[in-house]
């Protein structure tokens, strides 16, 4: 199996993280300027939600990944850190792949 797979621990945690990003990214940059520029704010409810349930996905995967490869406290909190932060979930591979 590929760590692409949805079978894996990794595959899942990869996979869950691009959306989480793509839609925190929508969120951000569509979302809440259509909110606050032109006054229409269910699009914020709505990806709101969507990323809402992500991030939840995203956090149980990356626990899912800790506890099946055994990765360090400070490993973990930097994946998790990446899900605060534009475009951080996209470097989530070279950050897991990485010896610490």
């Amino acid at each position: 199996m590929t760590e692409n797979s949805l079978k894996t621990p990794l595959g899942r945690l990869l996979k869950v993280g691009v959306a989480e990003g793509f839609s925190f990214l929508v969120l951000l940059f569509i979302a809440m300027p259509l909110k606050y520029i032109l006054d229409m704010p269910t699009p914020v409810r709505m990806v709101g939600m969507l990323h809402g349930v992500l991030f939840v996905a995203y956090a149980i995967a990356l626990l899912q990944a800790k506890m099946a490869y055994q990765w360090s406290i400070k490993k973990t909190f930097i994946a998790f850190f990446l899900s605060f932060l534009p475009f951080g979930t996209f470097f989530l591979k070279k950050i897991v792949s990485k010896k610490f």
